[in-house]
């Protein structure tokens, strides 16, 4: 059912118990995200970008774990929302190598529209770094991860458990030193192979293709 709902005064139709942020995109409102994927159940909730307010709530609340209701309204640009978007945003950087020329992912990274968005330095000197030693984790038969490009979103890990029987990737190690694990026996190999959906859902370039490909028969990101 189609309800009215009041966006940065805008008065737009969603689907009533349609998620907030996927009706705000719908509409032609961008709001930063990374780790979202659209249809998911529970979404992932892990770059905490895309904080709104919505009228009645007493802050800031991520627009992907909420649900249209109709007569909502919705503020997107207001001041506490981008200090809290540029926050979130200056944590993923302070954890990630900003090297987009040698990236796979350079011109496409999800990293750079909300950065150019909120007047963001990918380069930002406002936080200390904490690269991870490891520059590249090359031991996988199919695909190289590089954790200090990765940004914990979650994407790979969740698609991988959508496609497999048996998942092969999952979050390893706590805190600063957390980075996505991995099975590399040869049964997985296999079946990695046949998929890497996780290359392509990545929105950082984090995990690729050896080479730096992806999978002729892994799809588009618009298919996860």
């Amino acid at each position: 059912m189609k309800v009215s709902i009041i966006i940065d005064n805008r008065t737009v139709q969603a689907d009533s118990g349609q998620n907030l942020l996927q009706a705000c995109l719908g509409n032609g409102i961008y709001i930063p995200h990374l780790c979202y994927i659209d249809g998911i159940k529970r979404p992932l909730a892990a770059c905490r970008l895309c904080f709104v307010e919505i009228e009645g709530e007493k802050g800031p609340v991520t627009a992907c774990t909420q649900t249209v209701v109709g007569g909502m309204i919705v503020r997107t640009d207001t001041v506490p929302v981008r200090e809290l978007q540029r926050s979130a945003l200056e944590l993923l950087l302070s954890v990630h190598e900003v090297d987009c020329g040698h990236c796979p992912a350079n011109k496409r990274c999800e990293l750079q529209r909300p950065a150019g968005m909120l007047k963001v330095k990918l380069r930002s000197g406002g936080l200390d770094r904490h690269l991870k030693a490891a520059v590249i984790d090359n031991s996988h038969p199919v695909f190289d991860y590089h954790p200090n490009r990765c940004i914990l979103c979650g994407k790979c890990v969740y698609i991988c458990g959508e496609r497999n029987e048996r998942p092969a990737l999952s979050f390893v190690k706590r805190g600063l030193d957390t980075v996505v694990g991995f099975y590399r026996d040869e049964k997985t190999g296999r079946a990695c192979r046949s998929c890497m959906a996780c290359t392509v859902i990545c929105p950082v370039g984090a995990i690729a293709g050896k080479g730096g490909s992806t999978d002729e028969n892994s799809g588009s990101a618009s298919d996860y």
